[in-house]
């Protein structure tokens, strides 16, 4: 459902106002899709229905294919690329976004549950950086990771940034928040996971575990790492690293790990 519109005051384009200062304060329920293939994404493997799309004129002959998938009564809001911009409050580059709804998260016990057999998992603990976890989400689709559990202080993934690095991936990996650090691990626990706690000063190296039928790679934010009192009672392990230093991005640690537990290594 094409609707043009050019008056960058029309209230039909409310939720896409102020782009940036509405990341900070959240959307009630809602989140921003950026971009041609996170949209593609969203529409053909998301687990979220759109509310609407926001497109710049001239993008709507390169998506016509894009939009014929979509609902016929979802409306799709054509503008001029300089409304686009005044409303957003920045230069959509990609002439496309979407709302999208996010409805309620599932239990981490109930996700957990409904995990096939073989399954890995990772899970995040005081990530708060959303290059991070986009990137963290990016590799665990790649890597055929089953479910990313998060902790109350770790991002949210639906975060525009954050869906954008994880090109979309976010969108598609299920994932729940746990209370805290100790019931993200106590959850994990319950449902059979060998739990590996991925720290420079791990006890073992990750190349001398024998990935596990169930296993959950946790990780921890760039500098302090993991709790303490987490590593003291978990199996840690280590990516081993030249000389004296010790110290890689949280994502792309990640992609080293997930791709070694997913047998792919």
């Amino acid at each position: 459902m094409i609707v043009a519109v050019d008056d960058p005051d029309d209230p039909r384009l409310a939720p896409y106002r102020a782009v940036r200062e509405r990341d900070l304060v959240g959307r009630a329920g809602l989140f921003i899709a950026e971009g041609e293939v996170v949209l593609r994404l969203l529409v053909r493997r998301g687990r979220f229905p759109l509310r609407s799309l926001l497109v710049a004129r001239g993008r709507l002959g390169p998506l016509a294919d894009l939009l014929a998938e979509m609902p016929a009564d979802l409306p799709v809001y054509a503008v001029p690329q300089a409304v686009m911009d005044g409303v957003t409050g920045f230069s959509i580059h990609r002439g496309l976004l979407g709302v999208g709804t996010r409805g309620p998260e599932p239990d981490p016990d109930a996700l957990l549950a409904a995990l096939p057999a073989r399954a890995l998992v990772v899970g995040c603990v005081g990530i708060a950086n959303h290059d991070n976890v986009g990137g963290i989400f990016r590799n665990a689709a790649a890597f055929g990771a089953g479910a990313v559990l998060l902790d109350p202080a770790t991002c949210d993934p639906l975060y525009r940034k954050a869906i954008r690095v994880s090109v979309g991936a976010s969108l598609v990996t299920p994932f729940a928040r746990a209370g805290s650090p100790d019931a993200l691990v106590a959850a994990l626990a319950r449902h059979g996971f060998r739990i590996l706690a991925l720290s420079p000063a791990g006890t073992r190296r990750l190349a001398d575990v024998e990935p596990a039928e169930r296993a959950a790679l946790l990780l921890g934010t760039e500098g302090p790492g993991l709790p303490p009192d987490l590593l003291a009672r978990l199996e840690t392990v280590r990516i081993p690293m030249a000389g004296a230093f010790d110290s890689l991005n949280v994502a792309t640690t990640s992609g080293i790990a997930l791709h070694y537990l997913a047998g792919l290594g």
